[in-house]
């Protein structure tokens, strides 16, 4: 039996609708069960829609019920995840002292698991918010993290779409335009480029937008940083990398995926340019926090997330390395030899195959993420959403019909300025 295809999208709402009525029954979090009642409205408003034929309709029934109305229902009543609160107490204290960290913390919130790029994102409320009163509705909505890390992630995303389906860089290395000479098929984006909306809407980024945004600048920085080494863009590929890998050290595996798709698609040369960037620009952000408070960074940023700090991290969800982490004393040694093991093996694979696109580069990069959340000491469902995106969005800058195979190192124009006729190698040789 076949689903036609408004049966299908009707069916992908109610399955939304249902995940989201399931925080309202089980979530002892009250961000999550506004969210959970907002979002379910608005996906079975979809799915109504849907079913009438109305999809334009239903697109907005989903973003307005699952983003625009909890978020700013909770931005405005400062309701949030206490990462909220505890980025903004970062760019509070950066700016006061210059320092990121609460020194010898006893609580948990008073710990910030984030490396200092996260604290700019706390700079607005700091700045907005002078006496510390932040009564002012203009203070909350333009002041609160969660505005700002969503900006992050728009503005990486609109950057990397332009780079791959409006420039000459995209179309072989991203298969998202014509390899005869850049830009998208018949000049237009494709069908997959609503497929972007359609992810802001779904579960996997409105949850986390209406409630912490934390993970967001994160993934759109690697997002950014893929689609500008598959543009041939080293320079702006490491920069990118730099400020993901200032926020949280989760980014890291980003670079070793990006420089090798770098060097797929423009050589060891722009490879090495982009790594040289990435390294740079981390030490430039990084290192004046780890000489000023080289104790709390290594604390905070890395004992408290993996469970080795004094006060126990709240991220604590039944996944496999958590669970063989709390079998016992040994049981978290092994839980990061697992770890390491998977690292390698996604490194090792990167070296045996490197990834030729956009959309595979995410899959490993989602892969290696997916491998390091399940087996990390401690964690949660919610970081697996990082790698459900961004596989989702390598597709959504995908034009069908176009090869997405980079047939080796070459340009899309060579110098003499006539475009190449695919299969052709320089000096006019086919092959």
């Amino acid at each position: 039996m076949t689903f036609s295809r408004t049966a299908r999208w009707a069916t992908g709402w109610l399955l939304a609708a249902a995940w989201a009525l399931s925080f309202p029954l089980f979530s002892s979090l009250a961000p999550h069960r506004l969210w959970g009642w907002c979002a379910a409205a608005g996906y079975l408003g979809a799915a109504a829609a849907t079913a009438l034929g109305r999809r334009r309709a239903a697109l907005a029934a989903a973003l307005l019920g699952a983003v625009a109305v909890p978020l700013l229902w909770l931005v405005l009543t400062g309701q949030g995840q206490s990462e909220v609160t505890v980025i903004e107490r970062s760019g509070r204290l950066l700016l006061e002292s210059g320092r990121l960290y609460v020194d010898r913390p006893a609580h948990v919130e008073e710990y910030t698991p984030y490396l200092p790029g996260m604290a700019l994102l706390g700079i607005p409320r700091a700045l907005l918010d002078g006496d510390g009163g932040g009564d002012g509705w203009v203070v909350r909505l333009l002041g609160d993290a969660r505005i700002w890390c969503a900006a992050v992630l728009f503005g990486c995303l609109g950057a990397a779409r332009r780079l791959l389906v409006g420039g000459t860089g995209g179309g072989a290395a991203g298969g998202t335009g014509d390899e005869r000479g850049g830009g998208p098929v018949g000049g237009r984006v494709g069908g997959p480029g609503r497929l972007l909306p359609l992810l802001v809407a779904s579960p996997v980024v409105a949850l986390p937008l209406a409630v912490s945004g934390v993970d967001l600048p994160l993934a759109g920085l690697c997002c950014l940083a893929l689609a500008a080494a598959a543009a041939g863009r080293p320079v702006l590929a490491g920069a990118a990398l730099a400020g993901a890998c200032a926020l949280k050290w989760t980014a890291l595996p980003a670079v070793a995926v990006a420089v090798a798709l770098l060097a797929v698609c423009r050589g060891g040369r722009a490879a090495v340019r982009c790594a040289l960037v990435a390294a740079a620009g981390t030490a430039l952000l990084v290192l004046p926090a780890a000489l000023l408070q080289p104790a709390e960074l290594w604390r905070q940023v890395l004992a408290f997330p993996t469970g080795r700090a004094e006060v126990p991290t709240p991220a604590s969800s039944p996944l496999p390395g958590h669970l063989l982490a709390e079998l016992a004393p040994w049981g978290w040694y092994l839980t990061v030899g697992l770890l390491l093991a998977g690292g390698l093996v996604v490194a090792l694979s990167l070296l045996a195959r490197l990834p030729r696109t956009v959309a595979a580069a995410a899959d490993r990069l989602a892969l290696g993420l997916t491998l390091a959340f399940l087996l990390a000491p401690a964690g949660r469902f919610g970081y697996l959403a990082l790698p459900v995106l961004l596989s989702v969005w390598a597709r959504s800058v995908a034009v069908p019909g176009v090869s997405r195979v980079v047939a080796g190192s070459f340009r899309l124009r060579p110098p003499d300025g006539r475009p190449r006729v695919p299969n052709e190698r320089p000096g006019g040789h086919f092959v």
